[in-house]
């Protein structure tokens, strides 16, 4: 025993020198490996939060009386970034929307419509003056036009031949504003008198129709009419619209046979056998076939002379039991104008009223189209209602949205699993909205109208924005589990995550700049309004991700920290209270 006592101070002593025994080296092994990461960091000549906040750089020296006023003013933050959503709701009426905008084609088509029957002659004639308009046009390089009739004689009033229509296909400068083009075409084609009915058809993207229409449905053919005709009277007046066209006035002039059954009866002939004679004279009859070389061929049997006009197909001679008698005496024989053809929608007769909108704005349009619509006085049981272009951009607006709604809570759910609590997710998911004020912004100040590809681009800038507002978050997490109060951390977090931030934003915002300036060449119609809503989301969200999450995040986190204090604060004077009174 005397030996261990007078053993233990020179070991105590040799513990104290460099590896005079194995737990002196544990010990020093252990120090050395707390100081070790201090060691590297002052090797490498970084700061701790501390000496970062107490030596700021020059952007940071910029940031910081900012963070600061905000920490300490957070509520009248918050309140000031609501005013700014509530003004960005204020700035949506002044802002275009449209479908998938005009694709910025360099070609185009007039159609001209004359009378059916008209002569080519007389198509040629009337052409001459449209032709000659749209080539001084300036921006016009090239126009194409072709004219005619598919059909011939009586067949054509039969079968429906062709229209008196002559279609110009026109090819522009591809440097000139198309847009601008295509309505100094209409304008000076409308200065035109005596050449009958002239419209220009402009596709949007995709070759599809930039047209809005309202799809009008009837019981009978004089009520549809008549609702057709009010409705198009309604819009074409309208500053919005540009032109209105209905598929009603394609008609065509064609022979109608009118059976009277009562002396078709007393010659021994029904409707349908007096009409097996007409077709019979006027195209040619299957009897039967043959088969020749094991091949089917079908027998005909056709008039060596057909009636070609009316008063021929009036005076055909029809057996009866009585003697040969003309058709007339048996049936009416006239010529009438009919529809080019018929529609039914559930078994009601329709028509459509095309309207061409004068701008990009095609939410607009469609509005008052719509508005001019409900205040038409329908009668006869018609009734109209909107389709085309504005039926189209409705319902993608509606998908769109949804799948914004979709992606917002699916990367809720993956902040949630990733930081491990249902309120921070919440609060990183503030970027959002501050996103949509630079995106409308952007476009007000542009003039560029929000659209499908708009909408892609929001869906983009969900997880763009909140990816931002991750990477401060985690990093103020940090912090706070260091030690530091909450204050502390979100200014320590947000100086450090300061240039990270700014720099990926800037990087997306300069990348997209070509595409915002609408240099990618035709698909710019797509492009540029996805870049314009991401560049002008990424400047707010980052802006106010910057000043309004730090803030928000102190108001909520700090009063959690609070609350403990409060409670001792409170247990305390409690204590002394019950102390003095004992």
């Amino acid at each position: 025993m005397a030996a261990v006592d007078e053993g233990a101070p020179e070991a105590e002593a040799a513990s104290t020198e460099p590896g005079a025994s194995a737990p002196a080296v544990a010990r020093e092994s252990v120090l050395a490996s707390v100081g070790a990461p201090a060691s590297r960091r002052a090797r490498r000549g970084e700061t701790t939060p501390d000496d970062e906040a107490e030596h700021p750089t020059l952007l940071q020296r910029g940031y910081l009386p900012i963070i600061r006023w905000t920490l300490k003013h957070s509520s009248v933050t918050l309140v000031l970034a609501l005013l700014v959503l509530v003004g960005t709701g204020f700035a949506v009426p002044f802002m275009k929307t449209n479908f998938l905008g005009s694709a910025g084609q360099n070609t185009f088509s007039v159609t001209q419509t004359l009378p059916v029957g008209t002569s080519l002659d007389e198509l040629d004639a009337a052409s001459t003056d449209v032709e000659r308009t749209i080539l001084e046009t300036e921006g016009v390089d090239t126009v194409q036009l072709s004219m005619g009739s598919g059909g011939s004689g009586i067949q054509a009033l039969f079968g429906g031949g062709g229209e008196g229509t002559v279609t110009y296909s026109i090819t522009t400068d591809e440097d000139a504003d198309q847009d601008a083009l295509q309505a100094d075409v209409r304008e000076e084609l409308d200065g035109i008198e005596g050449v009958g009915e002239i419209s220009v058809q402009v596709s949007s993207g995709f070759g599809g129709s930039s047209d809005i229409e309202v799809d009008v449905t009837a019981p009978n053919e004089n009520a549809l009419l008549m609702a057709t005709d009010e409705i198009a009277e309604a819009v074409r007046d309208l500053d919005v619209v540009a032109e209105v066209t209905d598929n009603l006035s394609e008609t065509r002039p064609y022979i109608a046979v009118s059976v009277d059954r009562e002396d078709a009866a007393a010659a021994g002939y029904s409707e349908v056998a007096l009409g097996a004679i007409v077709s019979g004279a006027m195209q040619p009859q299957t009897v039967g076939s043959i088969v020749i070389d094991e091949t089917s061929l079908s027998i005909y049997i056709a008039s060596d002379d057909p009636p070609a006009t009316r008063d021929e197909l009036a005076a055909l001679e029809v057996p009866t039991p009585t003697g040969v008698v003309a058709l007339d005496t048996l049936a009416t024989v006239e010529e009438v104008d009919g529809p080019a053809s018929i529609t039914t929608v559930s078994g009601l007769r329709s028509a459509t009223v095309s309207v061409t909108p004068a701008s990009d704005d095609v939410g607009t349009a469609s509005a008052e189209v719509q508005q001019a619509v409900d205040a038409a006085d329908l009668e006869g049981g018609a009734s109209a209602s909107l389709g085309g272009v504005a039926s189209d951009q409705s319902s993608a607006f509606s998908q769109l949205l949804l799948a914004a709604l979709a992606a917002i809570l699916i990367v809720y759910i993956i902040m949630v699993a990733t930081f491990r609590s249902l309120r921070q997710p919440l609060l990183l998911l503030v970027s959002v909205p501050f996103a949509a004020t630079g995106a409308i912004g952007l476009q007000v100040i542009t003039g560029v109208p929000l659209g499908v590809p708009s909408l892609i681009g929001v869906l983009m800038l969900i997880g763009i924005v909140v990816t931002n507002a991750i990477v401060l978050v985690d990093l103020v997490n940090q912090y706070r589990r260091r030690g530091m109060t909450v204050p502390d951390a979100v200014e320590h977090g947000s100086l450090r995550r300061l240039r990270p931030i700014l720099m990926t934003a800037l990087a997306t915002i300069f990348a997209l700049i070509p595409m915002a300036l609408g240099i990618t060449g035709h698909g710019g119609f797509i492009s540029q309004p996805l870049a314009i809503v991401v560049i002008g989301g990424l400047v707010s969200s980052t802006l106010l991700t910057l000043i309004v999450l730090p803030s928000l995040y102190n108001l909520v986190e700090g009063a959690r920290e609070r609350r403990p204090a409060r409670r001792e604060a409170r247990a305390e004077r409690r204590s002394r209270r019950a102390t003095r009174s004992a």
